[in-house]
Order: structure tokens, then C-alpha cells, then sequence
């Protein structure tokens, strides 16, 4: 290891002398083609395997190319050989994307070995797939409008930087700026080393190492010791590419997700993700909204420090560990693997999917390696991600890519949960990168662990929950939601799942991409139930016209608690005919039975021709306004008796209408980002009522209807 820093030192440094200028990012090394790949061949392959950040070096010899035809994906069939292989135990998943050179010539990265064969065996990916990567189109990122609050960011960073100058300005700074004493250790190094080497072995981390970095001869293009902004970075939120040693070529390579049951019945055909900030519970709870396709394995999380700073000129070294992370924060999920190849900005990585979902808009980080762990035919080796270095934009069969210093557009939430038995109250911060596959997914997950870390709790409970969301899918500019839950047992599981809803029809629209500014989700917990029972409602008069209003003197009966009185008015609606007018005094919750259903029952094929010719917006505002648990809402009763024709008729007539409504209101509504306008009540013969229990129940009331 020391002979190849001095031999690195003197190329690097020869050409940094040339070029008469310090060097701030890597050049593409020198590549070998595939073609020109031969049994035998000697090679050496790069790695970090520990806490130190020093990339490593072992040996590897060419067996042989596979999968060389027409529509194959060709691998480098190869065996690991050396002290330091021997020592963790074969190659081991977190070391895939580690760059393997032959003379000098990048031929690929380490990517995959066969499942429980010998862990010394592995394949290569070639180069010119991994780079290819950079060459695709890239339509994500494109968001119309700032994905966070500029401001705070800002304010929060000014904090981050009085409170950490000093480590900030070390991790930040150390890849640009060369000193004079640096500049003066670079002459002496390479005056010894143009004295037939014999200098004292000397640690080249900091700036000598970075000045070694960019250059595209022989050996200098392999990387030297791993001592970029990544190093001493404390423990944050870590993941590994799953099972990158598990899989032969011409079976898809790890992190691909596979949907079949075999798959889903064994853990070690999965994608391993990281995820830091997540209890058991909240695993449980993602790995239930992901439909158990990954193995979600719990980490420490990234310093309040790394979660603030966003390192705009940090740079990367082949063999050097990278992130690629989908939520940042608090809470966050993601991958570590290893870079293959630098070309200034530009990074390939992984030498296999991460999860394979194409073009993408991942956070890329820096990342420091915990250590390793290694068994009989598997092994494993531990990161943590630290600061946000740039933006993951491909990610295929070939690996992943992205660029350094360009961040990706990302959807931060913010949850607040308030436990009113424990007299507790935390508030939780992530980045979710904005990804309509999975933003629902996650940010429930995220919601659902808030609470379940608050609450520490998983027995039956109360959720009051508000949340927002800003975003251009409707005109006001946000979606607004309060509501009440409660459940025998992790109440939880259900107090998300508006949010969740709201989310999907955001990123179902059918017409753009939306927007999201923000989201934000209030909670409050009781550990009691807090639901009650309508036990009467009985209006002030029985005789009415229309326009008139009604007070009804309604006792509830709370779970456990001393009976209540209310008084709900009721205005009956200027159109109403004469004759009875059935009403019905229900909870919010509970779902009346409508003509329409009714019709979709008898076998007319009405059900979804309102709903299809919905906008987002109508649908989003349908949510805002749907009944909520704690209401208690009056309305014309809507019975469940078998529709005449003429109702049938009239039922379509409606459908009919609202279709035509929705199609109206498709274009050209102005969003207001503020949430400044105010929505307008519409006059639709329903009364509601605000409770502070989940009302449980409906019962029935009867007003005669005379002439005005």
C-alpha cells in the first residue's frame, strides 16, 4: 500500500506540476475496452473497509467474460486473492461499485458473486455500461417552484456554522484550498521520490492525497488513500445495496426489486435498504406499505450538523464510499456503495441497481464505513451517510450516476406529535427526494414512526391529526385536512392513512406533474378512547319551512363518561319540497349509502363516471370536505329502499351534471401558494357539528315540510 502512495504521489504530483494549478475533481481514468479483456489478466480492485476512510487495495485475476451475444449483459467473471480478502472474508455487499484496473486501465466494478458459492469468485461489471449512464436523458428535477423554505434554510445554516465553524470549514473547504505548506509537502515528496523512492512512508491523507487524484495515466488514475469530506464524519443514517455478492450474471444483480412470491418468501433475494430513525414499529409499517419487496435494516442516524449542510464543491474518488439515499433526515432510507469512476462532476457507482427505477432523483452523500461482517458464504460491510453532496439521476441495470453539487428538488416534512398522557412533544424533520413512486410510502412511514416514537406505544389510542400540504394541485394552494382516530390497538396504522391518500392523488394527477411545496402533520395522542354514542336528537320544533333553521338538542353518551348535551342547528334547504324530510344525525365517519350506489348496485354502470371525469383538484377537495370522525353531521337521510325509475333517472342526471362540472373545471385555476383564499361553504342541506369524541353511531329524525 505505501510503495503505491509514493508511486501514485509522484505521477499525481508530476502532473499537477504540469498542469500548474490545483485540482479540485477527477478526470476520467484510461478505460479497457471489453473486448480487449483476457483470461488471466492481472488486476487490482479498490475499497474502504473501515472507519478510517483509507481505500484499500487487493488483487484480482481475470477468469473469463461472459454473456458476450447479442441483447447479454456481459459480466468479467473474476477471483479476489490477498491478504486483506482473506481478512474480512471474501468480497462483501457495500463493496460493489469498487473500481478493479488492469495496468492502469479502469476495466469496471465489482458487482455481483454467485449465491452461496465461494465468497472469492466475483463478477466485474464493464466499464462503458456504467458510463453510458451519463449519456441518458434526464427529465426529473424539473419542479416549477422551490421544494423548501429557502429562508430557513438560510437561518438554519448561519446556526449550523456558529455552532461548527471550525468543523464545517475542515470538511468543507479541504478538497479546494491548497496551502503554501501543502504546496511546499508536494515539492519535497516529489524529490524524494525522484530519489530512487527511498523517502519515509508518510501519511498522504488531506491535501497531498487529492492532489494525487486527477490524472489519466496508468497508475495515477487509481485512487490513493480515502481522505475526502467523508472522513470522521460521526454516525448518520447508512445503507447498503443489497445482495451486490448474491447474484450470477444473467440473473438481475442486486437492488433490483423482483415481485414474484419466491422472492417475497426469501429475505436473501431482497434489497437490503438502511434506514435510520425508524423503530421496529415504523419497519414493520414500511415494510408493509412496500409490500415486503425490501429488507429494511435499522441504523444510526445523520447529525443535526450533516443534516443542515449541503457541500456545493465536495468531491469524490474512485473507491471512495458514496450514498444514495431516497429520504434524508430524522428519518431517512438509502443505500452505500462504491464509487467506480469520477469525470469531473459526473459519478458512476453500484455496478448494479440501486432499485432499478430508471431515471431517478435520489440524494447522493458522502458516507463513512463502520466496519465489516462476514460468514461462512456472506458478508457485509456497514456505512453511515453523512452530508448531501449532490443528486443521483440514473439508476438501471448498469449501476447508478450522478452529478456533484446539483441537489435534487425534494418534498421536506415536518411532524409534530404531542402525547397528552406522557405530557411529550417532539418535532421531526426529513427530505423526502420527490419521487411520486414512493413519496406516499414514505412519508406515511415517516408520519407513522413520529408517532410511534412519541408515543411509545402501541396499544389502543386516540389521534387528533391536522395536516398541510402545499401544493399547485389546487387553486387555494393547499391541501388542509383535520380528523380524529381512534383504534383497539397502534392507532397509528390508521392515523395516516388521509395523509397517505391526499399524497397518492397529488402524485396520481393525470394531467401534470404537481407540485409540493411542503407537508406538515400535527398529532396529538391520548392513550384513552374517545369515542361516544348519539343516544337522541330531538328538534326544537317539528313544523318547518324552507330556510328554516332547527336546533337539535342531542345527548351523547362518551366511552366511560357522564352523558353530554349539544345543540346542533340545522337550516332546512330553500329548495326543499313539501312533505316529510327524513334526517339523519350520524358521525362524520360513517358513510351513508347514496342513490348512486344504490344504482351501481342494481347493475347500472354509473359508479365511476363521476369519479373518472373528477379533476386532482376535485377529488383533493372531496377529501377536505368528506365527513370527519369527530362531526357530527345532519342530512337528508339517504335510505337504503330499492330506487324507482324515476330515481334511477334522476341519479343519472346528476352523474350526467357532475361529469360536465368536472370537465369545466379543468383548466385555468390560479394557485395561491399562501392558502390566502378562503373556501366558500356551499348550501348543501347538511349541518356540521364538531365533537371532541369519534362519534360512533347515526340515528333518525323526522320534519314536516309546509309551504313559505
Amino acid at each position: 500500500m505505501h510503495k503505491f502512495v509514493r508511486k501514485m504521489a509522484a505521477a499525481g504530483i508530476a502532473a499537477w506540476l504540469i498542469a500548474g494549478q490545483p485540482l479540485s475533481a477527477w478526470a476520467m481514468a484510461p478505460i479497457l475496452p471489453l473486448s480487449e479483456v483476457a483470461e488471466g489478466m492481472q488486476g487490482t480492485a479498490w475499497t474502504v473497509l473501515d472507519s478510517s476512510g483509507t481505500i484499500q487495495s487487493f488483487p484480482v485475476t481475470i477468469i473469463g467474460v461472459l454473456g458476450e451475444g447479442k441483447g447479454a449483459d456481459p459480466m468479467i467473471m473474476a477471483r479476489a486473492e490477498g491478504p486483506l480478502i482473506h481478512q474480512v472474508g471474501g468480497i462483501l455487499q457495500g463493496m460493489s461499485g469498487s473500481p478493479v484496473y488492469v495496468h492502469g486501465r479502469l476495466v469496471g466494478a465489482v458487482a455481483a458473486g454467485l449465491k452461496e458459492m465461494t465468497p472469492y469468485t466475483f463478477f466485474i461489471r464493464p466499464i462503458e455500461g456504467m458510463t453510458a449512464l451519463w449519456n441518458l436523458p434526464d427529465s426529473k428535477n424539473k419542479t416549477r417552484m422551490r421544494v423548501f423554505d429557502l429562508k430557513k434554510y438560510l437561518a438554519d445554516k448561519k446556526k449550523a456554522e456558529e455552532t461548527a465553524a471550525k468543523a464545517k470549514k475542515d470538511k468543507s473547504e479541504k478538497t479546494d484550498v491548497m496551502s503554501a505548506e501543502t504546496e511546499a509537502k508536494v515539492d519535497a515528496e516529489l524529490a524524494k521520490i525522484k530519489e530512487k523512492q527511498n523517502a519515509p512512508e508518510k501519511d498522504t491523507s488531506e491535501d497531498a492525497s487529492e492532489d494525487a487524484s486527477e490524472n489519466a495515466s496508468a497508475d495515477h488514475a487509481k485512487p490513493a488513500e480515502d481522505t475526502g469530506d467523508s472522513s470522521g464524519r460521526e454516525a448518520a443514517q447508512a445503507a447498503v445495496p443489497a445482495e451486490e455478492v448474491r447474484v450470477a450474471p444473467g440473473v438481475p444483480a442486486a437492488g433490483e426489486a423482483q415481485q414474484n412470491e419466491k422472492e417475497k418468501k426469501n429475505d436473501g433475494e431482497k434489497t437490503t435498504l438502511f434506514v435510520s430513525g425508524f423503530n421496529q414499529a415504523g419497519v414493520r409499517f414500511l415494510n408493509q406499505q412496500f409490500g415486503g419487496q425490501y429488507n429494511f435494516l435499522p441504523m444510526s442516524g445523520p447529525t443535526a450538523a450533516e443534516q443542515q449542510e449541503f457541500l456545493y464543491n465536495a468531491t469524490l474518488k474512485p473507491g471512495q464510499t458514496v450514498g444514495a439515499a431516497m429520504a434524508y433526515g430524522d428519518f431517512a432510507v438509502g443505500a452505500t456503495g462504491t464509487v467506480t469512476a469520477v469525470d469531473g462532476k459526473k459519478i458512476v457507482a453500484f455496478g448494479h441497481p440501486f432499485l432499478q427505477r430508471g431515471n431517478v432523483n435520489y440524494f447522493m452523500t458522502d458516507a463513512t464505513i463502520i466496519g465489516t461482517i462476514s460468514g461462512v458464504s456472506n458478508g457485509m460491510k456497514l456505512g453511515n451517510i453523512g452530508s448531501v453532496l449532490g443528486r443521483i439521476s440514473q439508476d438501471r441495470t448498469t449501476g447508478i450516476a450522478g452529478t456533484l453539487g446539483d441537489f435534487p428538488s425534494c418534498v421536506p416534512l415536518r411532524v409534530k406529535v404531542h402525547d397528552n398522557t406522557l405530557g411529550r412533544t417532539d418535532v421531526y424533520e426529513s427530505r423526502i427526494a420527490y419521487d411520486e413512486g414512493f413519496l406516499s410510502q414514505l412519508s406515511g412511514g415517516i408520519v407513522y414512526s413520529a408517532i410511534s416514537k412519541t408515543t411509545d406505544n402501541l396499544a389502543e389510542g386516540t389521534a387528533d391529526v391536522h395536516f398541510t400540504i402545499r401544493t399547485n394541485a389546487v387553486p387555494s394552494g393547499k391541501v388542509e385536512r383535520s380528523n380524529m382516530f381512534y383504534n383497539t390497538s397502534d392507532v397509528g396504522q390508521i392515523a395516516v392513512s388521509e395523509i397517505m391518500q391526499a399524497l397518492n392523488i397529488i402524485c396520481a394527477n393525470t394531467e401534470k406533474e404537481s407540485d409540493i411545496l411542503d407537508v406538515q402533520a400535527d398529532v396529538t395522542y391520548d392513550a384513552e378512547r374517545k369515542s361516544a354514542t348519539i343516544l337522541s336528537a330531538i328538534p326544537d320544533k317539528s313544523k318547518v319551512k324552507p330556510g328554516d333553521t332547527v336546533t337539535f338538542t342531542t345527548t351523547i353518551k362518551p366511552y366511560r363518561r357522564d352523558k353530554e348535551t349539544l345543540l346542533i342547528r340545522y337550516k332546512v334547504p330553500e329548495n326543499q319540497p313539501e312533505g316529510a324530510l327524513q334526517l339523519d344525525i350520524r358521525g362524520g365517519g360513517l358513510v351513508p349509502v347514496t342513490s348512486l350506489l344504490l344504482l351501481q348496485q342494481s347493475g347500472v354502470d354509473v359508479t365511476n363516471a363521476e369519479s373518472k371525469q373528477q379533476t386532482t383538484a376535485q377529488k383533493l377537495e372531496d377529501l377536505m370536505h368528506n365527513g370527519r370522525n369527530n362531526e357530527i353531521i345532519v342530512a337528508p337521510s339517504q335510505t337504503a329502499a330499492p330506487l324507482t325509475e324515476k330515481q334511477k333517472k334522476q341519479a343519472l342526471r346528476r352523474a350526467q351534471k357532475a361529469a360536465e362540472a368536472a370537465a369545466k373545471a379543468k383548466a385555468g385555476h390560479k394557485v395561491d401558494l399562501l392558502g390566502e383564499k378562503k373556501n366558500v361553504t356551499k348550501n348543501t342541506g347538511e349541518t356540521k357539528f364538531t365533537t371532541k369524541y369519534i362519534i360512533d353511531n347515526v340515528v333518525h329524525a323526522t320534519l314536516q315540510v309546509q309551504k313559505k
